[in-house]
Order: C-alpha cells, then sequence, then structure tokens
C-alpha cells in the first residue's frame, strides 16, 4: 500500500533537507577554489603570456634555451636529493627505537620534534646560524645550507615514519622469528617492505619543499646554494611575472611526476609479500 501524497511529500522534503556529514565538506572545498585552484589559473595565465601580452609559449622557450636555468634546476634536485638521504638515513632507525620503545613517545615526539616547528622557520635558521658560527665558526656555504635544510625538514621525515612503524602489525616479525628468520632478514624482508609507504610520504613531504626553498639556502648558503627558488624569487621582485609563472609550473610538474613515481613504487606492497619474502 503506497503513502498519502501529502505524506510521502513531506518524506521526500525531510529528507532532502537532512543535514548529512558530507556538508562538513563544503567549506574545505570553497577554501581549495580560493586557495588552490584560482592561484593556479592565474599561474597559468601568466606562464602562457608573453612581453607583447599574447599567447606565447616565449616564458618556457627562455628556461629551456638557457644552460644556466637547467643547471640550476638539476642542482635543486640534486640538494633535494642529498637532504632527502640524510634525512632518511638519520630518521628512520630514530623512528624504530620510537617506535619499539615502552616510554610514553607520543610525549617524546612531541617535546623533542613537534614543540619546535611551532617556532617561525626563519627565527630558527638564524638561530642555527649563529649557532654554527659560534661554535664551529661554520660560515655561509654549502654545508652550512645543508645542515640547514636536514635540520628545517627533517621532522617531516619523521613523523610519517614513526606513524608507519607503530601501525605496523608487530605479530608479522614474531612470525618471521618463528620461521627461523634473523633479525637481518626480518627487518629486510618485512619490517622495510610494510614501511615502504612511510618512506615515500616522507620522501616526498622533504624533497618537495627542498627543491623550492628559498630562505634557508639564501641565509645559510648564499651564492654557493643557488636554486630553483632563489631564481624564482629574483624573478619576481624584477617584474618578470611571466618568467617565474612558468618556471614554477615547470617545477609543479616536476613535482607532480614525483609524486606519480612513488605512487607506482609503493604500489602493490602488501602484508602477504612481505611474509612471503620470508617464507
Amino acid at each position: 500500500m503506497s503513502e498519502p501524497p501529502l505524506l510521502a511529500k513531506k518524506t521526500k522534503l525531510r529528507r532532502a533537507l537532512a543535514f548529512k556529514r558530507s556538508y562538513f565538506c563544503f567549506p574545505y572545498a570553497v577554501l581549495c577554489v580560493i586557495f588552490v585552484v584560482v592561484p593556479l589559473c592565474i599561474l597559468l595565465g601568466f606562464a602562457f603570456i608573453g612581453p607583447d601580452d599574447t599567447f606565447s609559449f616565449d616564458n618556457f622557450a627562455y628556461f629551456f634555451t638557457h644552460a644556466e636555468n637547467i643547471k640550476t634546476m638539476l642542482f635543486s634536485m640534486g640538494v633535494a636529493a642529498l637532504t632527502t638521504v640524510i634525512c632518511l638515513v638519520i630518521a628512520y632507525p630514530l623512528a624504530m627505537c620510537l617506535a619499539n620503545s615502552k616510554i610514553n613517545k607520543s610525549a617524546l615526539l612531541v617535546l623533542m620534534f613537534v614543540l619546535p616547528m611551532w617556532v617561525n622557520s626563519l627565527l630558527r635558521t638564524y638561530a642555527l646560524q649563529n649557532l654554527l658560527i659560534d661554535l664551529f665558526g661554520m660560515q655561509r656555504g654549502f654545508v652550512s645550507a645543508l645542515i640547514g635544510l636536514v635540520y628545517d625538514f627533517f621532522p617531516f621525515m619523521l613523523l610519517p615514519l614513526y606513524t608507519t612503524l607503530a601501525n605496523m602489525d608487530k605479530s608479522l616479525i614474531e612470525a618471521s622469528h618463528d620461521l627461523g628468520a634473523s633479525r637481518v632478514s626480518t627487518f629486510l624482508k618485512v619490517t622495510l617492505p610494510l614501511s615502504v609507504p612511510g618512506i615515500m610520504s616522507g620522501i616526498l613531504m622533504v624533497f618537495m619543499p627542498t627543491m623550492s626553498t628559498f630562505s634557508v639556502t639564501e641565509i645559510m648558503g648564499g651564492a654557493d646554494t643557488y636554486m630553483v627558488g632563489s631564481m624564482i624569487n629574483e624573478l619576481i621582485n624584477g617584474g618578470d611575472w611571466g618568467g617565474s609563472a612558468a618556471f614554477s609550473l615547470i617545477l609543479l610538474v616536476l613535482v607532480a611526476g614525483t609524486m606519480a613515481l612513488s605512487n607506482l613504487l609503493s604500489k602493490g606492497k602488501s602484508t602477504d609479500d612481505a611474509l612471503g619474502g620470508v617464507l
């Protein structure tokens, strides 16, 4: 027996007016449009506008036809890769110790690594520079800038690694030992494969912002660490909006390619694969 027409209309109206949890996404969507979509559209517009205010590829041609620009981009990628490797080498064993310890790990993480991030990055950079000068007499240069980059982005490598290792199923490690695997074999065939998502997240969170940074390298490195971020900053200060937009777009494409590559490398990693390696 069907509902009366009036009751059916009230039911439909009640369902239409019912509040859904998905409505909480609306403010976030508005913010994304204002602060992500609109700036990207403006960036695209400036990138393809030539000196005579017409559609042109001159800004991209200028980048690819000058060897200094390519050299700066490659140098930036090398510095970012070196910073990422150093952060990974230091952060991985520390994350394992924190994940396996029985102390109050959350409080320790906040006190040691998260709390200093509340201080402005420029203040921390100047403080580190003065500390290196007072203790070691280390002036501005490549090594000083590299230390500053590692210091600045190290927490972004540690936190995803710690989260992945802390949430790992410990029964798989016990099963590996029960099957006769050594500690080294267990790490290489169980722990390391299962921590790949955390490693890839840390790499992305360190590599991408390091490529585009310019404050740390200019304060602590100077001319020895002239990177693509400094190049874009100089173009903006010089009024070359088209060139800076084109360089930023190229950098954005490289970042997107890095993210796509990381997703391909981390795809297919599963618990069965890790345990199957021991078997």
